[in-house]
Order: structure tokens, then C-alpha cells, then sequence
């Protein structure tokens, strides 16, 4: 790995990847770049197991718990700050370190990204509340008059797409497959990086997932969710739908017991850290794929210089 290129360190959820970036950080001069959707919401820190401030603290962390739960944070808006992060880092001569688990973040790091504008707060809320208002099967209606492209490749029932389809259309007037055709350039091109993907063994990564979340709710996970759902926000904004956020509501609302929401908490982790592998093997196979001890041994063998 060249001092001028950036890393990038991805993974299944509880894969050992902010460790990997912490000790690749400490070898070699490296500033930590969050490249995970939900650590971005300062609200999660421990649902989201951000590192904790004694770890932020032992070398430069970036875009970590740096939004609102209120805020829909988009990919585009964390290329734009990913970009001064990554400028940051060059102009300090640090090496960027880009840790995460979120496929669609290294996708438009390393590929691009749709040049779709931001959708005015108005509109955003008009078709929120018609979602509510009128269900999901009304709003899929609307989309398939609007855009029947998006319609025909959406779940009639994919509540979260089914409503940005349409609020793009409804804000610019194109559909969101015209916008796609249209990108933006990658941050960072072939031959600026290397990334790896961190591949433990299935069943030990379920377990540690399991054992994970019950130590988050030793932690004050639960303390967490009721701050969130105290301020009632939007359910269908991406900090409300951070895993075990929907369940652990449920609880706190009587509808569920403790440990029924921890296990709907943990089958959810485990099935995302599923989708995690599916989508990095199929979209991004220039991650070189590596078990975590490997990764481990491969750094610590590497010259600082």
C-alpha cells in the first residue's frame, strides 16, 4: 500500500474493520474517514458502535457523529464532506483511511454518483405526509404515472424508494433514472487506492453479532432509543431505522418485551451482514478480499515509510 494512496477498509457489520483502521492509522500517519451511513448520526453512537472518545482520541477520526437524527443524510451529502475530509488529510500528508460498512458510500467514493439535487424540505414532507396519509399502494400508484421506469423496479410495498422515486420526480421533473445518467465523478479513481474487504468466518461473525447488541444494550442502547423517540421524528428517516432503533421503540412503547426486541435487533444485524457480502461481491469486486487476521498480519508486516 503506497503512503500516497488512500485505504479503504470495508466489511460486514462487526468485522474488526475501525480496529484494522486504528492500528493502520498508528503504523503509518493515517487520519480514520467514517464511510458507514449510520455513524454518521451523532444520536447513535452506541447502537451504531462508533468508536468510543478514548478511541477517537488516539488518532484523527473524520464524519463521525457529525449529523442529526433529524437530517435525511444522503450519499451525496457525505461525498461533499468525504471530499474535504480527503483534502484535509493530503494537505496534512496523512494517509486517508476509509472505514465502513456501507456499499452505496465506497460505491460513490470509488465510482461516482447520480448528479440528483437536493430535494427541497417542502416536497420531501408533502409526500411524507401522503405516505401516512394515503399508504404506501397510493404513493406506488402516483410513481407509475410519474416515473413508470422507477414504478415497475419497486416493491409495491419498499416505503423508503417507493417515496424518494417520487419526490425527485415531483421536485425536478425527471425521473431518477434520467438523473443516474448523469453522474458525478468518484472521488477517488482506479489506481488512487487500495480497499480491502474484511471476510471473517460466517458463524463467528453471527456470534459476535449477537453478543455485540446484548452488550450495546448494557451500554445504554436502550437510554439511546428513548432520547430518539422522544424527539418523534420521521420514521422513515435513516437514523429511525438503524438496526434495533424500530424494535427497541416497540419496546419502549409496551408493545414488545426486552428480549423480544433484542432478538428482532440481532436477526436484523445478521441478516444485513448478510446483504453486506452479497453487494460488495457482486458491485465493488475490486475490494480484495481478506479474513481479518490476514488483514491484521499483512499491515503489521508492512514498512511505516
Amino acid at each position: 500500500m503506497s503512503r500516497s494512496k488512500a485505504v479503504l477498509i470495508a466489511g460486514p457489520t462487526a468485522s474488526g474493520k475501525s480496529a484494522l483502521a486504528v492500528t493502520l492509522a498508528q503504523q503509518r500517519g493515517g487520519v480514520v474517514i467514517n464511510t458507514d451511513s449510520m455513524q454518521v448520526y451523532r444520536d447513535l453512537r452506541v447502537l451504531s458502535a462508533r468508536p468510543t472518545p478514548e478511541e477517537e482520541a488516539l488518532i484523527p477520526h473524520r464524519l463521525y457523529g457529525h449529523v442529526d437524527a433529524s437530517i435525511n443524510f444522503s450519499a451525496g451529502a457525505w461525498v461533499a464532506d468525504a471530499q474535504k475530509a480527503l483534502d484535509e488529510a493530503r494537505g496534512q500528508n496523512r494517509l486517508p483511511i476509509f472505514v465502513g460498512g456501507s456499499g452505496l458510500y465506497f460505491k460513490a467514493l470509488t465510482r461516482g454518483l447520480s448528479a440528483v439535487p437536493a430535494i427541497p424540505a417542502e416536497i420531501r414532507e408533502d409526500v411524507r405526509a401522503r405516505l401516512e396519509r394515503d399508504g404506501v399502494e397510493a404513493l406506488h400508484a402516483q410513481l407509475a404515472r410519474r416515473d413508470s421506469i422507477s414504478a415497475a423496479r419497486l416493491k409495491p410495498r419498499d416505503r423508503s424508494r417507493i417515496a424518494r422515486a417520487l419526490e425527485v420526480v415531483e421536485a425536478t421533473g425527471r425521473s431518477l433514472a434520467d438523473w443516474h445518467r448523469e453522474g458525478l465523478p468518484p472521488l477517488l479513481p482506479a489506481g488512487e487506492f487500495h480497499a480491502l474487504f474484511l471476510s471473517p468466518e460466517r458463524d463467528a461473525l453471527y456470534k459476535r453479532i449477537d453478543a455485540r447488541f446484548d452488550a450495546m444494550l448494557k451500554s445504554g442502547a436502550l437510554d439511546e432509543v428513548a432520547a430518539l423517540a422522544a424527539r418523534r421524528l420521521d420514521p422513515l428517516l435513516p437514523a429511525m431505522k438503524a438496526h434495533g432503533v424500530p424494535a427497541l421503540i416497540r419496546h419502549l412503547a409496551g408493545e414488545l418485551t426486552l428480549e423480544q426486541a433484542a432478538s428482532i435487533g440481532r436477526a436484523d444485524t445478521r441478516h444485513y451482514a448478510k446483504r453486506q457480502f452479497t453487494w460488495f461481491r457482486h458491485q465493488l469486486p475490486e475490494f480484495e478480499w481478506v479474513t481479518p487476521n490476514a488483514a491484521r498480519g499483512r499491515l503489521q508486516a508492512r514498512p511505516s515509510s
